[in-house]
């Protein structure tokens, strides 16, 4: 069979025969529809990520995706080393499926599980989203902040969502979608507005994409306004660091205000927030989609184009999904 094969750490996939994966300890041999090319995909088969160990290569790409059993059923599911999801057939466990709605297209299926599982965790998990909250989100316009957006507005009810980010199409679609006000980075005063903002009603969770000097801006502007008489807690959860891997912080932010800081990705979230975003958030993830109360723009590319797909930037805000 063809699929997206890697044989040396370090290298991009290259389109090429695999052999064909057989029935093994309860798994089975299933049909690929779709596989999303996301961060977690490229880091696993280029050798960057620490689950990347437990692979003997050769070896397939695709961490996830959707998949057709004999019985005709389609469901989301992980991948069983070294067959990943890039490729026409692969080694599943039909018991760890997550069923597709029948409305729900499999290229959609695939693109929404890795940023909505992500966005659900940290809205739920580390922000501890309730109704009626004051929500920042920086580096809103790139993929899995904008599903951040839709379920901190319409699934975890906050009362304001504010969203910061550099696009300004994307910033005005994301006011169609959830987003009460937006801040276009690189135009808007950051420091100002933010100061502005959490003077006027304070800030209860800011989840951050971006890290870097938006960060750093945003956790001394809401240093700036706070109020030493007023106690209000509120939660920075970093998920991304698209514009820089540090940034400084002045101890004094900590120490005189009510924010606390927590990161969220694969080693940081106790199982049962894992499993919670599984089994709670997936299906209502994709129940959302089939009733159309979830926007996720993707782009289809077929397998037999993966090294071109590979190499080339991901147009924003779009995810891009690879199908046999």
């Amino acid at each position: 069979m063809k699929a997206a094969v890697v044989h040396e750490w370090g290298q991009q996939p290259r389109y090429l025969d695999f052999p064909e994966p057989s029935p093994r300890d309860g798994a089975v041999v299933a049909a690929v529809e779709a596989s999303a090319l996301t961060n977690l995909s490229r880091m696993v088969i280029t050798g960057k990520h620490y689950s990347s160990k437990e692979i003997q290569l050769p070896a397939i790409a695709g961490v996830d995706g959707v998949v057709r059993l004999d019985d005709g059923t389609r469901v989301y599911t992980g991948s069983l080393a070294p067959y990943g999801l890039m490729a026409e057939r692969t080694l599943v466990v039909p018991a760890d499926g997550v069923p597709i709605p029948e409305h729900v297209d499999s290229v959609t299926a695939a693109a929404v599980p890795n940023p909505g599982m992500s966005a659900w965790m940290s809205l739920d998990y580390a922000a501890q989203t309730k109704p009626g909250d004051h929500v920042l989100i920086l580096g809103a316009t790139g993929v899995t902040g904008s599903l951040a957006v839709q379920l901190a507005k319409f699934v975890f009810g906050a009362g304001r969502v504010v969203v910061a980010g550099r696009n300004p199409e994307r910033l005005g679609w994301l006011r169609t979608v959830g987003a009460d006000d937006v801040i276009a980075l690189g135009t808007d005063d950051l420091t100002e507005t933010v100061v502005a903002q959490h003077s006027a009603r304070p800030f209860d969770a800011v989840i951050d994409y971006l890290w870097g000097t938006p960060a750093q801006q945003t956790l001394a502007a809401l240093a700036a306004a706070h109020s030493s008489t007023h106690f209000h807690a509120t939660r920075f959860i970093q998920v991304g660091s698209m514009t820089g891997a540090s940034i400084s912080v002045d101890a004094a932010t900590l120490r005189s205000t009510g924010i606390t800081l927590q990161g969220v990705g694969i080693g940081s979230v106790p199982p049962e927030a894992l499993l919670r975003a599984r089994t709670e958030g997936l299906p209502r993830l994709f129940a959302m989609l089939a009733a159309g109360e979830l926007q996720l723009t993707t782009a289809a590319r077929p397998l037999a184009d993966i090294e071109n797909v590979w190499a080339a930037k991901e147009p924003s805000g779009t995810r891009v999904v690879i199908t046999p």
